[in-house]
């Protein structure tokens, strides 16, 4: 994951390769990806599943703070926060973009969005990865993987026609491993919830196990 970090991740273009040269000039044939020019989709540029996993990975690693900076250059919102960013990405703000092209003269740019694939994963890497709820049947288990700058995160979970109040608080500067779960004022031994379609509302209080 290192040599992803140093060789992959562009931080000044917004984008992750999903490897580095692309295929060109070489005689080796890798099959249709080599059909793209350089630089394009999988021949180089942002294969943004690709992008995505490798994003999950460093959440899943303990490496929060990165991963929410890779969500960053992902997040299809900040690459078109000035008219001369907008011009370069080309392509709609709102929606997740399947590529994001990787060479000159086309870096920045985004490509085949309405893409259903990495906007499925994207919403996975969300929830279930940074914002850490993670459903199981009728069990919803909480943890959370936020920047080390965050102090408090509050979420409403619908469970059929019942609503679960989630709040997580912890401190400035730490990125705890583990969370003491509160529901309804009773204190819980186990890093989930059962939910329960009682058409009540209901109050979880998380709380870093080391605050």
């Amino acid at each position: 994951m290192s040599a992803v970090q140093e060789r992959l991740v562009r931080p000044k273009d917004k984008l992750i390769q999903l490897f580095d040269p692309p295929f060109d000039r070489s005689a080796l044939n890798p099959g249709y990806i080599k059909g793209y020019i350089p630089g394009v989709r999988e021949n180089g540029g942002q294969y943004t599943h690709g992008a995505i996993w490798t994003t999950m990975a460093f959440a899943l690693m303990g490496e929060h703070d990165r991963a929410w900076e890779l969500f960053t250059l992902l997040n299809p919102i900040n690459h078109t926060s000035t008219p001369e960013q907008a011009a370069i990405y080309k392509v709609e703000p709102y929606v997740v973009a399947a590529d994001v092209y990787g060479a000159a003269p086309h870096i920045g740019r985004g490509g085949w969005t309405w893409y259903t694939g990495s906007a499925g994963w994207m919403y996975r890497l969300i929830i279930e990865n940074l914002l850490g709820l993670q459903r199981e049947g009728e069990r919803l288990h909480l943890a959370p993987r936020l920047p080390t700058a965050w102090t408090v995160l509050k979420i409403t979970y619908r469970f059929r026609e019942t609503h679960y109040h989630i709040t997580f608080s912890k401190p400035e500067g730490s990125s705890p491993s583990s969370w003491q779960i509160v529901l309804d004022g009773q204190p819980l031994e186990t890093p989930f919830i059962h939910l329960n379609d009682d058409h009540r509302n209901h109050a979880v209080e998380c709380k870093s196990a080391a605050s």
